[in-house]
């Protein structure tokens, strides 16, 4: 082998994507001296993107103070890419779950402070927006994002008011003639890891909103609402967005940059790929090692292993997956392009936080994958 890229995404909770990758490539080298292992941290949009995107292709970490999901202040960080016009923004920054602590209600939280942050962007010249959508305690439908930047939410008396999980289905009237974003011509690409609807078996509510502290009956409330909420957008701005893959997002608030924003829903991993020039990179590779903290059925819908893998096959270039753990339907990556998964866990027990164990269980799997790629080439099958 003369070059292998590792593009391993963050184990969450344990291990950095720069972490794993150095683990990779330091392994790597043991059994392949003489083979070039080029490190690229990546990120899908998810929690940790700001982080991802700066390791990835540089720029400057930002930091501003604004709402939380429970309306207390928090200092959220945004990264301002080399080209000084485009911004990376996370929305779990400020309405994420940690955020909302013991008290997860979505029902209740607000994005209000990914508007402000947003915003913050827009005054320093941010002209492009990526925002990550991932790891929400929020339900709202990305209102309270939109909000914080102008547009305006009516109920059936005319009364202004920011709406949240619990009151979506107040709204009579949007106004959208104070938008910030329309004034200075900002585009906004919302970065999806999922691709779930907003509403429906398969929507926001049903299949996220328990995640973050919602019984059975909060869950169908939420439901109403947002049904509610993609019936009045329809009608007010007339925007179809129920049932566009990656609406549900972040509590629904894909369908609220596609309508608030007049934005884009793309694959985060994607965003990134094309950021780097992944095309160009994987000239003269002979091999693609990714990975994640877990692998599952999920995988395959927009995550960073399945984004790699689906674009390295068309490139004709094999793909590894170094995995912390392996769950139901992770088999399924299969199919998009990957040729073999190791995962890291050697004995049962809790997650917990000993990244010392971590790194070890990481490289012991590491070094067992070169040991089989090295046995290949030695048996020449």
């Amino acid at each position: 082998m003369k070059k292998v890229l590792c593009m391993a995404d963050s184990f969450k909770g344990t291990l950095s994507s720069e972490e794993v990758n150095r683990i990779l490539a330091d392994t790597g080298k043991k059994h392949f001296p003489q083979t070039e292992f080029q490190c690229i941290c990546i990120a899908d949009g998810g929690e940790g993107c700001v982080n991802g995107f700066l390791q990835a292709v540089g720029g400057q970490r930002l930091t501003e103070r604004v709402q939380g999901p429970w309306g207390g202040p928090v200092d959220a960080a945004f990264a301002l890419l080399p080209d000084g016009k485009t911004v990376v923004v996370e929305m779990a920054a400020c309405a994420g779950l940690p955020l909302a602590g013991e008290r997860k209600n979505p029902e209740q939280t607000t994005t209000f402070g990914v508007g402000q942050l947003i915003q913050a962007a827009v005054s320093r010249g941010a002209r492009q927006v990526l925002l990550g959508l991932g790891g929400s305690c929020t339900h709202d439908g990305g209102c309270g994002m939109a909000a914080a930047l102008g547009v305006e939410f009516l109920d059936a008396q005319g009364g202004r008011f920011i709406p949240t999980g619990e009151t979506l289905g107040r709204i009579a009237q949007i106004r959208m003639e104070g938008s910030l974003l329309r004034q200075h011509g900002v585009r906004v690409t919302a970065m999806c890891d999922v691709d779930s609807p907003a509403c429906g078996e398969h929507g926001a509510a049903r299949v996220f909103a328990p995640q973050k502290g919602a019984d059975a009956a909060m869950a169908e409330r939420l439901e109403q609402g947002t049904e509610h909420l993609c019936a009045v957008i329809a009608r007010e701005l007339g925007r179809t967005v129920r049932d566009i893959p990656g609406a549900g997002a972040a509590g629904a608030m894909g369908a609220g940059v596609l309508a608030f924003a007049d934005g884009q829903l793309r694959s985060g991993i994607d965003t990134l790929l094309d950021l780097l020039g992944f095309e160009h990179l994987l000239e003269g590779a002979d091999l693609v090692i990714t990975g994640e903290g877990r692998l599952d059925g999920q995988s395959t819908q927009g995550k960073a292993v399945n984004g790699i893998a689906r674009r390295a096959k068309q490139s004709g270039v094999p793909v590894l997956v170094l995995a912390g753990g392996a769950g139901c339907g992770a088999e399924a990556v299969y199919s998009a392009g990957v040729n073999a998964v190791m995962t890291c866990c050697r004995e049962p027990g809790p997650l917990g936080t000993d990244t010392a164990r971590h790194r070890a269980d990481a490289a012991f799997a590491a070094d067992n994958l070169f040991r089989l790629l090295r046995l290949g080439q030695e048996l020449r099958f």
